[in-house]
């Protein structure tokens, strides 16, 4: 059994209550962890020590800090093997997922040390004669970030990477659902140097998360907040985040779209569309789970897609590499979604079968707009296809979602593919390629429910940053009286 701990001012602590909370193996139901459950007077007291942190590690030299992301990347590969069982047995996630996950963790630190130096200032040459501009970036003050569990090394890290790389100083709040794999991120950017305050980490019991998140969000010294997760929590805190006029970004719930054009190479595309549905058991917010498929290759692209996904389950030896889902009731919801469809009219071609918390890749086809299939997000391993006549139809049924996260469009001619993405809502779009592809260097982030900003790239710095806009005059001024 792991024990996990409250990281305030450097140190590790528990709750001065010493209340604990369980965390509970997905398929056993043992006890994996036992964390400490912060309140607000310890999420009050994380954010002070980051306030008082500020001054001095907002004014450290930009290497200084890329340095430290650094030596968090090679603590983060060293360490590895901790995380791996501690991940397996908090969330049910396999190793190959976890392994992926801290590799593009240590990608978004070394990417995010590169914006240190970018944190400074400009001499725009469009000022009037006897004037100086200058326009400064500086750091924003203490971030709050809100990591899910479903990538727990990944999103930690990017819920603290970029805002510490810019210079301020950081309060996260882990997932209930996976503690000690969240304070495993924490303590490697501790490890790594960072001065006590610069990062604490804050846990608490389920039915404390909305007291708790409400706090920090009002803190007078919070000044940015950067939520991952549900497009349901994301409302809640964005309404609490205008209420104390604090800047939110929120990568949110997603329904991630494949359009399959006839012209597709229809092999490489259902590799894609098996990748991008069932990967981490579909528990990604960029999975594929929503084919749209031309109706002339339909048939051909589905005995296609059929045979790569039944040849992965067989080799996963059911499921295990696959890793598994976060809970038993997200099985049973998966089923009620299933079965909805069917009694719709849409055609189970495979799977749906479950066992404990994990679910036989599943495949419907026709599915149509009235089941809840087709709107709702999944986050599982279902994948609907939907058959349409034309390219101007996918378009029209791509758009067809609230959501706006990730789409990907197959077709042998590349030009006509990134037209039809231009034309579709969403936030990040790729040619022949799986909705599920990241890269730190670019901006990530979604539309319409899928949230707004941008975790990645330069974009980071509008997310943690302030702008400040400055006039030095030379000569003597005139003024009006």
């Amino acid at each position: 059994m792991f024990e996990s701990f409250l990281i305030i001012n450097g140190r590790s602590v528990g709750s001065p209550e010493g209340v604990t909370y369980e965390r509970r193996d997905p398929m056993s139901d043992a006890v994996v962890t036992r964390a400490s459950a912060g309140c607000v007077e310890d999420a009050l007291a994380a954010a002070d020590a980051a306030a008082a942190a500020f001054p001095s590690w907002s004014s450290t030299r930009p290497d200084e800090r890329a340095a430290l992301l650094h030596e968090a990347a090679r603590l983060f590969e060293a360490r590895g093997d901790e995380v791996v069982a501690i991940a397996a047995n908090e969330i049910g996630s396999s190793e190959a997922w976890i392994r992926f996950n801290i590799e593009i963790a240590c990608q978004i630190l070394r990417q995010a040390a590169e914006l240190a130096a970018l944190v400074g200032e400009e001499h725009p040459d469009v000022a009037p004669e006897g004037c100086d501009y200058i326009l400064r970036r500086r750091p924003a003050g203490v971030v709050l970030g809100l990591a899910p569990w479903n990538a727990a090394v990944t999103l930690g890290a990017r819920a603290v990477a970029a805002p510490l790389a810019c210079g301020n100083t950081v309060v996260l709040k882990g997932s209930e659902l996976c503690p000690k794999t969240h304070e495993w991120v924490a303590r490697a950017f501790c490890d790594a140097g960072l001065p006590a305050g610069v990062l604490n980490f804050i846990t608490n019991a389920p039915e404390k998360a909305s007291e708790v998140v409400e706090a920090l969000i009002a803190h007078p010294s919070v000044r940015r907040v950067n939520f991952t997760g549900s497009t349901r929590v994301g409302r809640e805190i964005a309404v609490v985040a205008a209420r104390h006029l604090k800047r939110c970004l929120l990568e949110l719930s997603g329904k991630g779209t494949m359009l399959i054009l006839e012209d597709a190479d229809l092999d490489e595309a259902a590799r894609a569309a098996a990748h991008g549905a069932f990967f981490n058991m579909g528990q990604i917010c960029m999975s594929t789970e929503r084919i749209v498929v031309e109706e002339a290759v339909a048939d051909a692209f589905l005995e296609k897609f059929l045979n790569v996904t039944r040849a992965m389950w067989e080799k996963s030896g059911n499921g295990a590499p696959l890793g598994h889902l976060i809970s038993a009731q997200a099985a049973l919801r998966l089923r009620g979604l299933i079965d909805d469809a069917v009694a719709k009219g849409a055609q189970l071609l495979t799977g749906g079968e479950v066992f404990n918390t994990t679910m036989q890749p599943a495949i419907l086809d026709h599915v149509s707009p009235g089941m809840r299939l087709y709107s709702e997000e999944c986050f599982g391993p279902v994948a609907g296809v939907i058959r349409v006549a034309d390219a101007e139809e996918g378009l029209s049924v791509a758009n067809d979602t609230e959501f706006g996260l990730a789409c990907s469009v197959f077709s042998a001619d590349a030009e006509r593919a990134t037209e039809l993405l231009r034309n579709i809502e969403c936030g990040i779009g790729h040619v022949n390629g799986s909705t599920v592809y990241d890269d730190p260097q670019m901006p990530f982030g979604g539309v319409k429910d899928s949230g707004y900003g941008r975790f990645g790239g330069q974009a980071a710095l509008e997310e943690f940053t302030e702008i400040q806009w400055l006039t030095v005059r030379k000569d003597r001024q005139t003024y009006i009286t």
